[in-house]
């Protein structure tokens, strides 16, 4: 398992920097992460596409962390982050320069697994081309969320805010406490998808032996060869035509199909 940080820092871009058990947040914006956690509880996995559920909780997040204006979530895919879903176009922007010069919070926060918050992002010296340039699209403060799991970082969950200074330590509190179960729901979605991935491939690896098979009897019926010669009569014909097996099969069980239609039809009453 990878070194995780203790759970109670927060580490700020700026230089106060707070331990989340010493916060409390107001009625309201407890409401707000409740209601968010619930609603994160009542994924229905089973129901919902990969990128559906990253959507979810991306739009959970701006419920449960005040100040937040939209989120984009991004995955560690084949190794590499990669944003699978943003709450609104702005954001959706803010992400693409973040990966354009291959820096920000987002990728910060993952790297690092440290929550990070920034009041200026125009004035970040660690991000310097990603500030000034989602600063003059203006979108000035981040909150960036790891997303951590027993098995080590799945991605980041990042709020976006256009005013400065929109995410004080109350929010990055609240924002830990959405964190943890999101990194749950984040990886049973991936784990799901995977899954079904899985199922799908081999569905389809079965279809296609199938049709293999079914051809390979067509051949041997024509000819009265063995199943292994059959099957390399397949492949000559296969390179031959330049396809591949399994188009050359189709093409053989099809012609086989009209053949045998053909042969059901009623001749033609005479004249």
């Amino acid at each position: 398992m990878p070194d995780i940080d203790d759970p109670t820092d927060t580490v700020l871009s700026g230089p106060e920097q707070i331990r989340s058990d010493r916060l409390v947040g107001s009625s309201e914006d407890l409401d707000d992460l409740r209601v968010g956690l619930h609603a994160l509880s009542g994924l229905a996995m089973g129901r919902l596409t990969l990128e559906e559920t990253m959507r979810a909780v991306a739009t959970f997040a701006v419920q449960a962390v005040p100040g937040a204006e939209g989120a984009a979530l991004t995955l560690r895919e084949d190794g590499r982050p990669d944003t699978v879903a943003a709450t609104s176009d702005f954001v959706a922007g803010v992400d693409r320069v973040q990966h354009t010069f291959g820096q920000g919070p987002s990728l910060t926060a993952m790297a690092e697994q440290r929550v990070l918050t920034s009041d200026s992002l125009g004035s970040e010296e660690q991000w310097r081309q990603f500030g000034s340039r989602v600063a003059r699209m203006g979108v000035h403060s981040a909150l960036a969320l790891p997303l951590v799991t027993a098995e080590g970082v799945v991605g980041a969950l990042t709020v976006y805010a256009r005013s400065k200074h929109a995410f004080d330590s109350r929010a990055a509190h609240l924002g830990r406490l959405f964190a943890t179960p999101a990194a749950i729901a984040v990886q049973n979605a991936q784990v799901l998808a995977a899954a079904t991935r899985t199922a799908e491939q081999l569905r389809r690896a079965l279809e296609d032996q199938a049709v293999v098979e079914r051809a390979v009897g067509i051949l041997i019926s024509r000819s009265g060869s063995s199943p292994a010669e059959a099957l390399d009569r397949l492949r000559q014909l296969s390179q031959a035509e330049h396809l591949k097996l399994l188009a050359t099969a189709e093409r053989v069980v099809e012609e086989a199909a009209r053949t045998a239609r053909a042969r059901r039809q009623p001749p033609p009453e005479p004249v």
